[in-house]
């Protein structure tokens, strides 16, 4: 199956994903009024980590076994969940949570970049690499370090250093876990359980055993968080790739900042400048540059591992250890 234009359950998930997904800097927010940045952090993979080994038990699967590919895992895990988890509380201290969404938009220019570096990228042509640029320029007008205040410190080198790290997460599950015929599910719960190890032992850190009494209120945005904004975006990103193939799974990707800035406005009262406007419309466009002009698979782009029971064809292929935040 190629990937097609999605029918209209097609878009309904879509619209899912990119609100629950969308919606993680919000609840990131909430919860950050009463736990320590570590403490939401382990919340979140230990949740999101539940979820997903349940998920794995209902369908049969079982955890990969073996020290080489636990110790791959954890890696991975670091990369992807544990440090990208806990850089975006840190920054959320100090920066808005529609601003942090509009910097996670910054992860595929990242990958490009250290693609480029690696060699693993071709030399870009002159439409992908004017996309980098403009994208990389569209974060620095919504940092605006020429300003005092607002989206500088080191909250959005944080959130920026999140982003990179997903990018070098991806770059590492690509050379390591993926096309080895373990389903996709059983890596990724695998994987947040590796991410809770991780946090567990960064604990002590930061204030991370200090007790804590949240109330209703916060405690249903960590759930949220957990289960929704870290597991159940998972397999939404499975089924959309599975089913209308990894090119309309990339929408999400233009319309979570979309959502970050709008709950950021609507529910929490964050300001919306038309600095910020400018900058998420000059980053979306760099990020949709680099996208139009990327490489046909099997020619230096992605190739999407197949997973046993999947359907056949690219539609058919889902990446190892995919994110849902």
């Amino acid at each position: 199956m190629t990937a097609s234009t999605p029918g209209p359950r097609g878009w309904a998930r879509v619209a899912v994903l990119a609100a629950l997904w969308g919606s993680t800097f919000l609840w990131i927010d909430i919860v950050l009024r009463e736990l320590a940045p570590l403490q939401v952090t382990f919340t979140r993979c230990v949740l999101g980590a539940l979820v997903l080994v349940v998920a794995c038990r209902a369908r049969g699967h079982r955890l990969p076994r073996g020290r080489t590919v636990w110790r791959q895992l954890t890696v991975a895990a670091f990369f992807c969940n544990a440090l990208p988890f806990a850089l975006f509380s840190v920054g959320q201290q100090t920066v808005d949570s529609g601003m942090a969404g509009v910097l996670n938009a910054t992860t595929p220019l990242w990958s490009i970049a250290l693609g480029l570096a690696l060699g693993s990228e071709s030399r870009p042509g002159p439409a992908r690499l004017a996309g980098l640029l403009l994208g990389f320029a569209g974060t620095v007008l919504v940092f605006a370090p020429w300003q005092s205040g607002a989206a500088t410190g080191w909250g959005a080198v944080a959130i920026l250093g999140a982003a990179a790290s997903y990018a070098v997460a991806f770059h590492y599950l690509g050379r390591t876990l993926v096309r080895r015929g373990t389903p996709t599910l059983s890596l990724s719960a695998a994987q947040l359980v590796a991410a809770s190890g991780l946090t567990a032992v960064a604990l002590p850190v930061g204030g991370g055993l200090a007790p804590v009494d949240p109330g209703p209120l916060v405690v249903v945005a960590a759930l949220v968080l957990g289960v929704f904004c870290t597991a159940v975006t998972f397999h939404l990103t499975c089924r959309i790739i599975n089913d209308e193939g990894a090119t309309n799974a990339a929408v999400v990707g233009y319309l979570l900042p979309v959502v970050s800035v709008l709950l950021g406005v609507l529910l929490l009262g964050e300001e919306l400048s038309a600095r910020v406007v400018l900058g998420m419309a000059v980053v979306l466009l760099g990020v949709g540059l680099t996208r139009r002009a990327a490489p046909a698979p099997g020619r230096g782009g992605v190739r999407w591992p197949r997973v046993r029971g999947g359907r056949g064809g690219p539609g058919g292929r889902v990446p190892a250890g995919a994110r849902g935040e």
